[in-house]
């Protein structure tokens, strides 16, 4: 276990997966952040573009996870769900980086699934968040 209170788990001679663990053993206060689209504190989109909605859908998990008193390296599973998978893959690039803005070079758990639709129709991508804070916190 890290100083967070993870452990990565790394089957031997499996190749290391990029952005993404394949999984964590975690201990400590267990934070569940429902589904979050990318859309400010006025359920205003900036904008259409995926890569930006991703931006602020992890912004508002940081804001989320934070009134528990945890930051991103606690978020051990992410579940995103977008809608276009072609978007998806087209974006990659500014997805990445707007990930690595908000979340630093911390990657958890996650699973991306391509669906028909979002509840807010304006939405690109939604996603969910397991957070777990160390029992020293």
């Amino acid at each position: 276990m890290n100083a967070n209170g993870f452990e990565i788990l790394q089957p031997r001679g499996w190749p290391r997966p990029k952005g993404y663990s394949n999984g964590v053993a975690a201990r400590g206060r267990q934070i569940f952040i429902a589904g979050q689209i990318g859309w400010d504190a006025e359920e205003r989109f900036a904008s259409p573009h995926m890569s930006a909605q991703v931006k602020q859908a992890l912004e508002n998990i940081v804001a989320i996870l934070a009134e528990a008193g945890g930051r991103p390296e606690h978020i051990v599973r992410l579940t995103w769900y977008v809608t276009s998978r072609d978007e998806y893959y087209a974006q990659l690039r500014e997805i990445g980086a707007a990930y690595r803005t908000v979340m630093g070079k911390h990657f958890p758990v996650m699973s991306v699934v391509q669906v028909v639709a979002l509840m807010e129709s304006a939405a690109k991508v939604e996603i969910e968040a397991t957070a777990v804070l160390p029992e020293a916190l």
